[in-house]
């Protein structure tokens, strides 16, 4: 049964740790594997923090990185305690992007505010139309969401490819005859306002902002309460007269959303174009799977998610400082991404069971 769902007990100490023993565990391996490829573990460590956190360029370049897997993380928030699961976020951010860049490249014409509010609004209408077609499918027809989603990933990419080796290529670079597979560069009107002399920008405090708004429509809301319920027991859900089908689709329909936001929030405040090396990774980074492993960490809160994407942020952001300074392939903080959700999991799960097996024992000694 999801946390938040549960009857509201005292939190242990221990509980509370469950992520940063996680963490710790998780660099433990990592070390081991480090010194399995011969680099000291303390000097890779270094590089990595100075890499996330040495100067204020690098904080900005931290949280920027964060940004994405927060939006996205905050989606699977919504869809997973929703019952249903959204694997479908690199699509999402793509079509997203795709669509915000679409609506900024055809504005020229309007105001800076104007044009940043609805090019956001077309990219988070796109993300919600892609994951609301896996809902669809899921609610209406049964077809395993992940899936779906995943098939839905592999769509974006090609349509994003055909795109910018196409319509939308960047006509200077075709008169050139480079044919680049990029769009052209934004209006300086689309940007999105820098918050600090770095690359830090205003989605940061609106992903915070997006962050709060989830935890309140999940917690404070009949829609939200309807969702959490649906992912606890749809047997339940069904007999409490709550209309499932329509929930899933919802659910899936908001992660998309997000999702979306995040894309074009992604393309108005970091890279001001779309591009493509033919896969998704190279415009989001990893970004939807990433911020899978964020959500899941933050234990599908949203609140928890914003310093649990921050910390994968850091992650990310410092392993190319690592992989500079001591040779060592940038894939091991995948490994460790991996890791650290392997222990969380694994803790969590250990954890249920052992607050059951207490119940049980109570129950019994009560009896």
């Amino acid at each position: 049964m999801p946390d938040g769902l549960r009857p509201r007990r005292p939190a242990s100490l221990l509980a509370q740790l469950v992520p940063l023993f996680a963490v710790l565990l998780a660099f433990a391996v990592g070390a081991l594997m480090l010194l399995a490829l011969g680099v000291n573990p303390w000097g890779a460590l270094k590089a990595l923090l100075q890499g996330a956190f040495g100067d204020l360029n690098a904080i900005a370049d931290t949280i920027v990185k964060a940004i994405p897997l927060l939006f996205v993380g905050l989606g699977i928030c919504i869809s997973f305690r929703g019952g249903v699961l959204n694997i479908g976020g690199e699509g999402q951010l793509v079509v997203g992007a795709l669509a915000a860049t679409a609506v900024a490249l055809a504005g020229t014409g309007l105001p800076g505010w104007m044009l940043v509010t609805v090019s956001l609004l077309a990219g988070a209408l796109a993300g919600a139309a892609w994951g609301g077609i896996a809902g669809f499918l899921k609610a209406y027809l049964n077809v395993n969401e992940i899936l779906s989603t995943i098939m839905l990933n592999y769509i974006a990419v090609y349509g994003m490819n055909y795109l910018l080796r196409g319509p939308m290529m960047d006509p200077i670079q075709v008169k050139l005859g480079f044919f680049i597979p990029q769009t052209a560069r934004l209006p300086r009107a689309a940007d999105l306002p820098r918050l600090v002399p770095t690359r830090l920008h205003l989605g940061a405090l609106l992903a915070v902002a997006v962050a709060v708004l989830v935890y309140i429509f999940l917690w404070r809301t009949t829609v939200g309460f309807r969702i959490r319920t649906v992912g606890m027991s749809r047997r339940a859900a069904l007999a409490a007269g709550i209309e499932v089908k329509r929930y899933m689709v919802l659910g899936l329909l908001l992660a998309g959303l997000l999702a979306g936001l995040g894309g074009a929030v992604e393309v108005l405040g970091v890279h001001h174009r779309m591009f493509t090396d033919g896969t998704a990774f190279g415009f989001t980074g990893g970004a939807g799977f990433n911020g899978i492993v964020a959500a899941l960490f933050g234990r599908l809160h949203p609140l928890g998610t914003i310093p649990s994407s921050f910390l994968f942020g850091a992650l990310l952001t410092g392993a190319n400082k690592m992989q500079r300074v001591m040779q060592v392939p940038a894939a091991l903080i995948v490994a460790l991404n991996g890791l650290i959700v392997l222990f969380v999991v694994g803790s969590e799960v250990i954890r249920r069971r052992r607050l059951r097996r207490l119940e049980k024992l109570s129950a019994e000694g009560k009896g």
